[in-house]
């Protein structure tokens, strides 16, 4: 059911910064940028070799994103993993005693579905499962 790690998501204080940081330190590939009203937030996809780092910038400080750079600081923010039915892999992590934080698939970035399970569940790092 899990196919990879899909990307890494980061929170930073200062998305424009970070995106010139990563490509400058790290080579990265700036693939995708968006903003999502919704979830109060505005994220930027940064391809490096293989893998992609999702850096994440508050729009608001009440938002998911606003509140974890206030409570924590910038950092990992959540692992997510590329799935190729995003339904059983919520059914397996709830049947193996994990709390969701989305019981349902929700329209993510990039128009795929995704999910979230607790951090307390995993190892204290929130997970994204993203359908692929």
């Amino acid at each position: 059911m899990l196919t990879r790690i899909h990307h890494v998501g980061v929170a930073v204080a200062d998305l424009d910064e970070s995106i010139g940081l990563y490509r400058a330190a790290l080579g990265a590939d700036l693939v995708h940028r968006e903003v999502n009203e919704r979830e109060g937030l505005e994220a930027a996809f940064l391809r490096t070799g293989d893998g992609e780092v999702e850096l994440m910038s508050a729009l608001r400080p009440d938002s998911p994103v606003g509140k974890f750079l206030a409570k924590r600081g910038p950092g990992l923010h959540h692992v997510a993993f590329g799935v190729t039915d995003i339904g059983q892999a919520l059914a397996d992590a709830r049947a193996a005693g994990c709390e969701l934080i989305d019981a349902e698939p929700r329209m993510g970035m990039h128009g795929s579905l995704i999910a979230f399970v607790h951090p307390k569940s995993l190892g204290g790092v929130l997970t994204e499962f993203v359908e692929i």
